[in-house]
């Protein structure tokens, strides 16, 4: 295949999406820009510049000095917040959880936080794994990793999983209905890997491997009998996804575990090969870009803005590979929506969050958040109608030194769609 052959079969469709893609973008823009203003406007609220810190005069807790308190333990540290050089540490929370995917689940969750380095300018590096069984016998493992080696020279990012996962899809297109509602079932491996190299200060580029592997794939069908858009697409009982990645990263976020300031933006090139195992050849682009603002008060604030954007750039994906609500690397995105709610080969999602401190010692804090997304339909590259969510949520301080939070939030969607959220540390 020629080069310009090549590049036309790569960049031509997204080229051909950005004028629809930015049409929707502006709408959704126009709600974040609108709650931005809100908080802002409110009396002595105001965006500070990047450079500012929370204040720390008021000594900082967590669920763990509440029980040392409670059952006369000595404090195992005296610092509040991890620094280079410091040990690696570990949170661990049994917990019962429930979603409108999972219902009732019984997990086991934890972090570990770390530097590698004592160069004061090293980032924090985090490895996030959960065990979740449901009362829908759904099994997970997820494994997810974001490791800076000293002086932040080398970045390693991994997200590894294996599935059991029933799950309803309800068509393509964010005007796709509840009432479509497909049971489905499969299992699922997941192997991510990326490795990316300093190129200049808080800038990296890299490639990686990606597999998506679903077997055992079945399906119910319809209430009514209709054929649904996952016969229509193209069925499958088992299918494969494997391809390199181009990654692009700038991140100047110090703590990617609840973030006070900076920013990153993420950009993921990937194409699937038949000559690495791939059911067919297709070409996916990812943008993922995050800001954080500190807002001025007597309690640390931050507003933050999250633009997730995923679209197929070239071929054919298997359906359970298309770009899908809650199915980003974390299965953070469309809080108010259950996962897997729509579903198309283009996905368009802005998020605003206001996160904010109750009590001045930061062991709990609420947070705020709308999102809207859309979707491409069925055999469509045009985007759909745009679907709103928003809700409200608290933060439970589990470990002060990595700042991770244990996040319980309600959400709210369309067609009344609604539930609980559990998360351990912010959702973006």
């Amino acid at each position: 295949m020629s080069e310009a052959s090549l590049t036309n079969k790569l960049f031509l469709p997204f080229v051909y999406t950005i004028i629809p893609v930015a049409a929707v973008f502006v709408r959704l823009a126009i709600v974040n820009i609108f709650f931005l203003f809100l908080f802002l406007s409110s009396p002595g609220q105001s965006v500070r510049p990047d450079t500012v810190s929370p204040d720390r005069s008021i000594p900082q807790k967590d669920i763990a000095d509440y029980l040392r308190k409670w059952f006369n333990f000595k404090p195992s540290a005296k610092t509040e917040s991890m620094q280079p050089g410091d040990h690696l540490t570990v949170s661990v929370l049994p917990a019962a959880g429930y979603t409108l995917q999972t219902r009732l689940a019984a997990i086991l969750t934890g972090n570990i936080a770390f530097f590698t380095s004592t160069d004061p300018g090293t980032k924090l590096s985090v490895v996030n794994a959960n065990v979740t069984y449901t009362q829908n016998a759904q099994f997970t493992i997820p494994v997810q990793s974001n490791i800076w080696l000293p002086g932040n020279e080398w970045n390693l990012t991994g997200d590894w999983r294996y599935m059991k996962y029933p799950q309803s899809t309800f068509g393509l297109g964010s005007n796709a209905s509840l009432k479509d509602e497909d049971p489905m079932d499969y299992h699922y491996i997941r192997i991510y890997q990326n490795i990316l190299k300093k190129i200049t200060h808080n800038f990296s580029a890299g490639i990686g491997y990606d597999l998506d592997y679903h077997w055992n794939i079945s399906e119910e069908g319809l209430n009514d009998g209709h054929i649904s858009d996952y016969i229509l697409y193209g069925p499958a009982q088992k299918t494969v996804s494997s391809g390199l990645s181009m990654n692009l990263s700038y991140d100047t976020r110090k703590n990617i575990i609840n973030p006070l300031q900076g920013l990153s933006a993420i950009a993921t090139l990937r194409n699937n090969s038949t000559w690495l195992g791939s059911n067919s050849n297709w070409q996916s682009l990812l943008i993922d870009i995050r800001k954080y603002f500190m807002i001025e008060g007597s309690r640390k604030q931050v507003l933050a803005l999250w633009s997730y954007n995923w679209l197929i750039l070239g071929g054919k994906p298997p359906y359970l590979d298309l770009p899908s609500t809650g199915w980003d690397g974390y299965n953070n995105s469309g809080r108010g929506f259950i996962q897997g709610r729509y579903r198309g080969e283009r996905m368009i999602y802005l998020e605003s969050e206001y996160r904010f401190d109750i009590t001045r010692n930061g062991v709990l804090g609420a947070v705020t958040f709308i999102n809207a997304e859309t979707f491409s339909g069925l055999h469509s590259k045009s985007l759909q109608s745009v679907q709103p969510g928003a809700g409200l949520g608290l933060r439970l301080k589990l470990n002060k030194k990595s700042d991770t939070n244990i996040a319980v939030d309600y959400g709210f969607g369309t067609q009344g769609s609604r539930g609980l959220f559990v998360n351990i540390g912010e959702v973006f």
